[in-house]
C-alpha cells in the first residue's frame, strides 16, 4: 500500500476527507468502480464503525445461530451427487 499526501488545494478530496471523519464513504466512478474512503485512526474505531453496520451485524447474528455443520466428506458427497446427470 502506498501513502499519498493530499494538499489543501485538492478541494474536492479535502471535502470528501471531511465527510469520512464522521462516516465511511463509498466512492463510485462513472464506470461503476467503487472505492471505500474511511478514516484510519485506531482499531477500536474500526470495530465501532463495523458494529454500526446493521446488515453485517444481522448476518453475523443469524450465522451464529446455526449449529449444524457438515464434514468434508458430506460436502463432497453432496456436490458429487448434484454434479451427476
Amino acid at each position: 500500500m502506498r501513502t499519498v499526501t493530499v494538499t489543501a488545494r485538492s478541494k474536492t478530496i479535502v471535502a470528501l476527507l471531511e465527510q469520512a471523519r464522521t462516516e465511511n464513504l463509498i466512492l463510485r466512478t462513472s464506470d461503476g468502480r467503487e472505492y471505500i474512503l474511511a478514516e484510519l485512526d485506531d482499531f477500536n474505531r474500526e470495530i465501532e464503525l463495523t458494529r454500526q453496520n446493521k446488515k453485517l451485524m444481522e448476518f453475523l447474528d443469524k450465522r451464529a445461530e446455526q449449529t449444524h455443520t457438515m464434514s468434508l466428506a458430506e460436502v463432497e458427497a453432496e456436490l458429487g451427487a448434484k454434479s451427476r446427470p
